[in-house]
Formats: C-alpha cells, sequence, structure tokens
C-alpha cells in the first residue's frame, strides 16, 4: 500500500500518532487527508498542517463516521485508506482487581476500541470491494497481542480489535482490500506523558508519534498485517504461545513491579 495519490482518513487525527500520520502521508504525496477527532480544534490544527479537512467525530456514533467517509468522498473521492486511530485508556480503579472498572468504563473502551472500526468498514468496505481496492489500518495496541498491566478494559478491548482486523483481513482478502493492525507499546502521547503511568508499556522504550508513523508507513509499504514499531513484541508473542503459564508468571512479576512504582508515585 503506498500513500502516495491517496485519499485518507485518519480517526483520532487530532494529535499524538494520528496526527504524525497526518503529515507523514502529505508528506509522502497523500492527495487528500481528512482528520476527524472528538477534538474539533485539534482537527482543525491538524488538517491545517497538512492542507487537509477537519471533521468532528465521535467514533462511538456510527452516523459521525458515516458523516466523515460520506463527506470526504463527495469533496474529495472515494477513500483509499481508512485509518480508525482513536482510543482510549482507563486504569483500574483496584489496581490488584482487574473486574474493577465501572460498566460505562467498560462499555465506552468496547466503543472506541472495537465497534469504531466495525463502523468503519461498515462505511467504507463495499466501495473497496466494488473497487478491489483498498486498506484498512487500525492502530490497535501491543496489549492486544500481550496485555497491559493496570487496564482490564484496555487489554480486554484492544485483543476484542485484533480478532476483528483478522476476520476483516480473512474476509477482505480475495476482494482486494487488505488489513493492518498498528501495535506499538509505549508511546509518547497525550495518554501517557513523561513520568505518568505506563503500566509496563515502557519496558522496550517510548516511542515518538513520528516514529510510530514511520512504522506505520513502512508496514503499509510491505503490506503487513501486523505493524510492530517495538520489534520485541514479537520475541513476547512467541514465549507467549509456546510457555503460556511462564508468561503469565511473568507478567505477575511485571505487574509487582509495576505497582511498587504506582505506589511510589501516588498515582
Amino acid at each position: 500500500m503506498e500513500v502516495r495519490d491517496k485519499i485518507i482518513v485518519i480517526t483520532g487525527g487530532g494529535s499524538g500518532i494520528g496526527r504524525s500520520m497526518a503529515q507523514l502521508f502529505k508528506a509522502e504525496g497523500a492527495r487528500h487527508v481528512s482528520v476527524a477527532d472528538l477534538n474539533e480544534a485539534g482537527a482543525e490544527e491538524t488538517a491545517a498542517m497538512v492542507g487537509g479537512t477537519a471533521y468532528a467525530c465521535d467514533v462511538t456514533q456510527e452516523g459521525d463516521i458515516q458523516r466523515v467517509v460520506a463527506e470526504t468522498e463527495r469533496e474529495a473521492g472515494p477513500i483509499d485508506l481508512f485509518c480508525s486511530n482513536a482510543g482510549v485508556i482507563t486504569l483500574d480503579p483496584e489496581f490488584d482487581n482487574a473486574a474493577s472498572a465501572p460498566d460505562a468504563a467498560w462499555a465506552r473502551a468496547w466503543a472506541v476500541h472495537v465497534m469504531a472500526h466495525v463502523y468503519a468498514a461498515r462505511a467504507v468496505l463495499p466501495g473497496m470491494m466494488e473497487r478491489r481496492s483498498g486498506w484498512f489500518l487500525n492502530t490497535v495496541s501491543a496489549a492486544g497481542l500481550l496485555s497491559q498491566v493496570g487496564s482490564a478494559t484496555y487489554s480486554t478491548t484492544k485483543h476484542a480489535a485484533i480478532g476483528f482486523a483478522e476476520s476483516l483481513a480473512i474476509a477482505a482478502k480475495d476482494r482486494g482490500v487488505g488489513v493492518s493492525v498498528l501495535c506499538p507499546q509505549g508511546v509518547r502521547t497525550p495518554f501517557v506523558q513523561s513520568g505518568d503511568f505506563f503500566g509496563g508499556a515502557d519496558v522496550d522504550g517510548v516511542l515518538t508519534p513520528e516514529e510510530v508513523a514511520a512504522s506505520a508507513l513502512e508496514g503499509l509499504r510491505a503490506g503487513k498485517f501486523l505493524i510492530l514499531p517495538h520489534p520485541n513484541v514479537a520475541n513476547y508473542m512467541k514465549v507467549k504461545a509456546e510457555t503460556y503459564d511462564r508468561w503469565v508468571g511473568g507478567m505477575a512479576k511485571m505487574r509487582r513491579a509495576v505497582k511498587a512504582r504506582v505506589e511510589a508515585r501516588g498515582i
């Protein structure tokens, strides 16, 4: 998948990884970039940087995504690449209780991390299949492949996001449509600023959004389903698959270290 001369939509594009992807894709020759974000001011800032179009968009509302798609295609043409990038994180209220988050937090995480991808596919997949051309780039997380200490809502729904992306990739492959999942560990975004809670996601270093965007571009060009800005994640996946009990024990050890850090910082 090359981004040159392509029409692209990026949700969660008002900051962080989404903004960096918008800037990089435009620099690489994208014809048009639509920037959608719940934070309309952030979307407008990014759109101004790339000469694109800004949309206020709540990705948990299917109608909002349909509107962004319809207006983008009316203004610029058929969408070639849909980057479903928005995300949220809620920490477990009780660090030792993975079931402690309220129902509203579970529902919000499910809506943003799973249903938003579903809504995007519903909106653009039929046209892509008809044209036998198009690509989805879903920002997930290494948490969807491994786990996220301290946030069961995040880890669980990111696992589900991987499951949907796999289903989408398998079903759409013979219709000329590609799917990639972007799965970084720690990224220096508004979610996790320096000195804040990482839940072990910083074990292999914290990347900048620009570095993650560059990995996304490289993965798209290579046609990869799984894009890992932190290469060590592949090794952790192998350990998890081969020695699941040992992996759980290792994660529990990490959790103890994270808990000590959390308590020391009073987070």
